[in-house]
This record gives structure tokens, C-alpha cells and sequence, in this order.
């Protein structure tokens, strides 16, 4: 299979070295000192799943460079969305399919308005997973899976062809009949632990440790729960428990990429999770005071660090 991953991070890169590695025909498109650790040295994952260095890789700086492709792995930054899909246009033409692991719950609306919503196919990504140093991805825990679905959950070939090339690599995939709910799932999850990981700039284990920053997290994901119940997209009142346990379950050592982001002076996601639980809440008449706090205390980093 002819596979394309746009932004070879955490996910991108994690999961596109896997495909890689089974003998799929994959372009990493990646910039700045990313691109070139990769030129140079190649991609390696430091993964408790397995180690792995792909040596040498395709890569290039514009997906516009590669001439066709059956799949394209979208997991860029949500900021850089636009401009992504934007590039993609030429492969979608000639018949390119977008799988999106982007975090939050809009990304399938966002890339559909400039490539047209019959190109996107929604998924869900759940790893612990960042850019350690240029060229080399690290993953912690025992688990690394995906999930996507069509929108309507019926079946096509594009997701049982694509699934196939996972599940050949050695990846826990798996279609998904309710995708849309199982995105909600995710970012009821996802939202509040970025929320917590990154204005606390430690990992999940303190977090649920201390009674204080606990009530934090659990007011979190109670407010995210709430919202995605308000909007009908298939969550009730009692996922916000099942949420809660997934979060215990969670490594001592695990922070979301926004943390990272944040402790690198990077931009953060900011705007597409507590923001958009924020935004959200207010469309469906929700009340989210934890997620308006973070978003408010997070402020000054939305475009990295701040010129003190």
C-alpha cells in the first residue's frame, strides 16, 4: 500500500514506521530539524512496544512532491490543518484517501471543507507518544492502537484495505461502527489530561496523587462528558466514570503532547481542546469553568513560549 503521513510526531511517525516496516511504500512528510534528522539518520522509535529504526526513509518536505497514494495518514498539529489539507489536494484528486488521528472533534470538518468530506475517513489514536530529539520518537505503556471508521459505519474498501495493511504490521487496529463516538470518548479524555499535564507541567501520576489537582481532572472530564451528551454524539452521563478509569489506568509517566509541546516553547493545542470544550459548551448551553480556567491560565503559550 502506497501510504503518505502528514506529520511523523507522536503518531504519525510512531505508526507510519510501523507500516514502514512491513513493507508498505510510506512517505514521511515532515519539516525543519525533523525532516533532516530523518534525511540523515533516518527514524527510530524508542518504544516499549518494540524498537525500531528505519534507515534510510522517504520523506519529503511537501506532500506535493509524491505523485499518488492510497492512504494518507493526517496527524499534523490541529494549527497546521488548513494548510496541510491544502496540499493534499493533488493526491485526492487521483483518488488518495484521508485517515485523520488528529486530537479533538473537528478535524474531519476542518480537512472536508477544503478536500470535499467524502475524501476524510475519521479515526481515533491512542498513544503515549512525542518527538523526543529530531529523527527519534518515543513510546511509553503497552499500548498503541487505532481506531477509524466511515462516518455513516458502513463498510468500504478503502477502511478494510487500510485496516488489513495495519493489522499485517502489527498494529492493534480495529473499524470502528460508531466513530463518532468513540472521537468523543477520546477527547473526554484527551482534553482534560492535556488540561491538567500541561498547566501543572507533570505527568498523570502526581496529578491523581494529589486530592487538590484530582478534583481538577475530574471536574474536566465531567464538563467534556457533559458537553458531548448535550450535542447527541453518543456519550451519556455515565461514560464520564469510564473515562475516570481510563485516566487511572494511564502510566505514572505520561503527559500529552501539549505538555511537551509546551516544556519545548512549542505552540500548543490549546484552542482545539479545553478551547474547544469551552466553544462547544457554550453552543450546546453547557457550563465549563475548569476548561475556561485552563484556557485562560494557558494563554500566553497558545504560540509557544512567551517573550518574557
Amino acid at each position: 500500500m502506497k501510504i503518505v503521513v502528514m506529520g511523523p510526531g507522536g503518531v504519525g511517525g510512531y505508526f507510519g514506521a510501523r507500516l514502514a516496516a512491513a513493507g508498505n511504500d510510506v512517505t514521511f512528510i515532515a519539516r525543519g530539524s525533523h525532516l533532516e534528522a530523518m534525511r540523515a539518520k533516518g527514524l527510530r522509535l524508542d518504544a516499549e512496544l518494540g524498537n525500531l529504526t528505519l534507515s534510510p526513509v522517504k520523506v519529503a518536505a511537501d506532500a506535493r512532491e509524491v505523485e499518488t497514494a492510497d492512504v494518507v495518514v493526517f496527524a499534523v498539529k490541529m494549527r497546521d490543518t488548513e494548510t496541510a489539507a491544502e496540499s493534499l489536494k493533488g493526491l485526492v484528486a487521483k483518488g488518495a484517501a484521508i485517515f485523520t488521528f488528529q486530537n479533538g472533534v473537528e478535524s474531519v470538518d476542518r480537512i472536508g471543507r477544503i478536500v470535499g468530506p467524502g475524501h476524510v475517513v475519521p479515526g481515533v489514536a491512542r498513544i503515549a507518544s512525542h518527538i523526543s530529539e529530531p529523527g527519534v520518537i518515543k513510546q511509553i505503556g503497552r499500548f498503541a492502537t487505532l481506531q477509524f471508521g466511515e462516518p455513516d459505519g458502513k463498510a468500504s474498501a478503502r477502511v478494510t484495505a487500510f485496516h488489513e495493511a495495519c493489522v499485517a504490521a502489527g498494529i492493534q487496529a480495529s473499524i470502528s461502527e460508531n466513530i463518532g463516538r468513540e472521537l468523543w470518548m477520546k477527547f473526554s479524555m484527551l482534553a482534560p489530561l492535556a488540561a491538567m499535564t500541561a498547566l501543572t507541567r507533570t505527568s498523570i501520576g502526581p496529578i491523581r496523587d494529589a486530592a487538590d489537582t484530582r478534583a481538577l481532572l475530574d471536574a474536566a472530564v465531567d464538563e467534556t462528558v457533559a458537553v458531548g451528551v448535550a450535542l447527541k454524539t453518543g456519550l451519556t452521563p455515565d461514560d464520564a466514570g469510564s473515562v475516570k478509569k481510563v485516566l487511572d489506568g494511564l502510566p505514572r509517566p505520561m503527559m500529552a503532547s501539549m505538555a511537551h509541546d509546551l516544556m519545548s516553547g512549542k505552540p500548543i493545542e490549546l484552542e482545539g481542546l479545553s478551547g474547544a470544550v469551552v466553544r462547544l459548551g457554550k453552543t450546546a448551553g453547557v457550563a465549563t469553568p475548569t476548561h475556561r480556567f485552563v484556557t485562560q491560565a494557558l494563554a500566553p503559550f497558545t504560540n509557544g513560549a512567551p517573550k518574557v
